[in-house]
């Protein structure tokens, strides 16, 4: 699907990536459209984030990051999960336990950190679905925490097995996948890798131009490393 009013528009390897603001992208989407939804919208503590940033260069030889703060962390409104429910037939929200628009659920997900010995990050994330399951617990570790990793893109940047998991066990064949809140594009990478038709935006413009750089990267190797 075209979108005529959403910014700048990106393809790679059969996904299509826009930077611009997802209730725009999600009023010119019809009514289930999509199968399945996977977002991670800010949660809305309230919170300025300090941005880490790094050219590739500097990336590469682990220089000191530039840090810049970025007052984005603002929770969806309802029009937002009212939108985001009548395009996609399924959802997977992360961070679900922040918001008051969300129905009610038995499916939901815990993603275990595997932190050690640390007071200072979350052990683990919930997330909403609205797949008629048993609770379910994913083991992925998160080494590379927020903030710390020269590595990420995204100061909420998740891992791509995380992703990996949630399509092995949630999308079928042939699924069309959305991401309001793309981010650093770990859920890309993911579908790339398992064949999944990937529909997603990011406002910010930074994150949008670095997740491209990644996404780009990532979809010529053959491997994930």
């Amino acid at each position: 699907m075209k979108y005529k009013t959403c910014g700048e528009e990106t393809n790679i390897s059969g996904m299509s990536f826009y930077n611009c603001d997802n209730i725009k992208l999600l009023k010119e989407t019809p009514d289930n459209y999509y199968s399945l939804c996977i977002v991670d919208p800010p949660f809305g503590t309230g919170k300025s984030i300090m941005n880490i940033t790094a050219t590739p260069k500097e990336r590469k030889n682990k220089r000191i990051k530039k840090r810049e703060e970025k007052d984005w962390d603002v929770a969806p409104t309802k029009e937002y999960f009212d939108e985001l429910f009548r395009v996609s037939q399924n959802q997977i929200i992360w961070g679900a336990n922040y918001y008051d628009h969300l129905k009610g659920s038995r499916g939901w997900i815990f993603w275990d950190k595997k932190y050690e010995n640390t007071f200072n990050f979350s052990a683990g994330e919930l997330a909403y679905t609205s797949f008629d399951k048993p609770l379910k617990k994913v083991n992925v570790s998160n080494r590379k925490m927020p903030y710390m990793s020269f590595d990420n893109i995204h100061p909420t940047q998740k891992p791509v097995a995380l992703y990996k998991w949630l399509l092995k066990n949630y999308a079928k064949e042939g699924d069309k996948i959305l991401d309001t809140h793309m981010g650093s594009g770990s859920i890309a990478i993911a579908c790339h890798y398992m064949g999944f038709d990937l529909t997603a935006c990011e406002l910010d413009k930074e994150y949008y131009d670095q997740a491209m750089e990644r996404i780009t990267n990532q979809t010529r190797q053959e491997t994930l490393i």
